[in-house]
């Protein structure tokens, strides 16, 4: 009775536990998912937001303010926002608004009295600002109210190939250079690293004595288990001044630094679950290549490889994810310059690397953009996952 209730207790214990795990994650991805589709189509805003500098009491629209410091909506059917400053000499500030007007430089007109700057710091933000005490010297504090206005869906075919990378005075949201540089710094990585971590595994499983290849076998995996930091700063101590000196450029930070030390970094990985793969081949399978008259070389390669080849792309398929999803290692040697470019010696910024340096200071629409760059990471991950997997079905059909 003991023993069938513990069953009973575990089984259930570990379908809710599991269960809990599917819910979680499946919030996660919406949640990315929600905040990454927001600036598609919604507004930052549903209408024009003041917010004060150095102004502790005035009236907007007959409502008067004390002391305040946050966000004041103003409603979306308002074509005028009336500023009276009651602190100090009487101020007043009246703008007017173009509703119709598509561009934020031409949707506002301003009236005034007084000694009053206007400015226009940002796209779709204006600075109203004049000094506290006129008489005062040059370097006295202004009063300032900011108009920001809502920023409109963004367009997504111009996200996705955008040339350019301004989130702060612009508002321009253009990835393409970083979706080639982290395509290029990840392909480039499994291209030099796949081959030498296949061969590796290879002659581990097939060619060692097996307390050596016990002992490589844990050594790797040691390997596996190092932080990216510390890969990152192996390259940018040790790499990229190799490649400045070797190639002769100003910088060392460069795209060919990232390939390697992306490189160096997906190898344990792949070396580890391809070595795994190879040694579950059956016995009996080398000993029929071996019995045909094939040598050691030719049943490793033409039998044991090809036998093993869904563990072998389950390695490459991680490796390409581990590459695909690096930061901290990548942002220490590529440079973060986002160009476009196809020269190995030239400063790259991949999608990773912009979502972790910028993510602490973003707010508002740009921090939406980074939401959106994490599902664009998604994607990529997917779409080469996707084609491995069918380049997979594909040749074991024609087998």
């Amino acid at each position: 009775m003991n023993r069938k209730f513990i069953d009973v207790f575990f089984k259930h214990l570990f379908s809710i536990t599991a269960l809990f795990s599917v819910l979680a994650l499946t919030a996660i991805l919406l949640f990315v998912f929600a905040q990454g589709s927001m600036p598609f189509f919604t507004s930052t805003a549903s209408g024009i937001r003041l917010v004060t500098q150095r102004i502790d009491d005035f009236t907007v629209n007959g409502s008067r303010y004390l002391e305040h410091r946050a966000f004041i909506d103003i409603p979306p059917d308002k074509d005028l926002i009336s500023i009276q400053f009651n602190d100090g000499a009487p101020q007043k500030l009246e703008i007017k608004i173009k509703n119709k007007e598509k561009d934020p430089r031409k949707k506002l007109e301003f009236s005034y009295n007084g000694e009053v700057k206007i400015t226009y710091p940002e796209s779709y933000v204006y600075t109203a600002s004049w000094p506290v005490n006129p008489e005062g010297p040059a370097a006295a504090p202004e009063k300032r109210v900011h108009i920001i206005l809502p920023e409109p869906p963004y367009n997504f075919g111009k996200f996705i190939t955008g040339m350019q990378w301004r989130p702060g005075r612009d508002k321009v949201f253009g990835i393409l250079p970083m979706i080639a540089g982290t395509l290029a710094a990840s392909l480039g990585a499994v291209i030099l690293g796949v081959p030498i971590a296949l061969l590796c595994a290879l002659f581990m499983a097939e060619f060692l004595k097996p307390k050596t290849a016990g002992v490589l076998r844990a050594g790797v995996e040691l390997l596996a288990g190092i932080p990216s930091v510390v890969y990152g700063f192996f390259g940018l101590m040790v790499i990229v001044p190799f490649v400045k000196n070797i190639f002769k450029v100003p910088s060392g930070n460069t795209l060919l630094s990232a390939v390697i030390v992306l490189a160096l970094m997906i190898l344990p990985t792949v070396i580890t679950i391809a070595e795994t793969s190879l040694r579950a081949v059956p016995l009996s399978v080398r000993e029929a290549s071996l019995a045909l008259g094939a040598s050691k070389m030719q049943t490793s390669w033409r039998v044991v490889l090809p036998h093993a080849n869904s563990g072998v792309i389950a390695a490459v398929i991680l490796g390409i994810s581990r590459a695909v999803g690096e930061t901290m290692a990548v942002i220490l040697v590529a440079g973060n310059s986002p160009q476009l470019t196809i020269n190995p010696l030239a400063s790259v910024r991949t999608l990773t690397s912009t979502i972790a340096m910028e993510m602490g200071y973003a707010s508002g629409r740009h921090s939406e953009m980074l939401f959106s760059i994490g599902v664009t990471l998604f994607a990529i991950i997917l779409i080469l996952n996707s084609l491995i997997l069918w380049y997979r079905r594909k040749i074991g059909n024609e087998q």
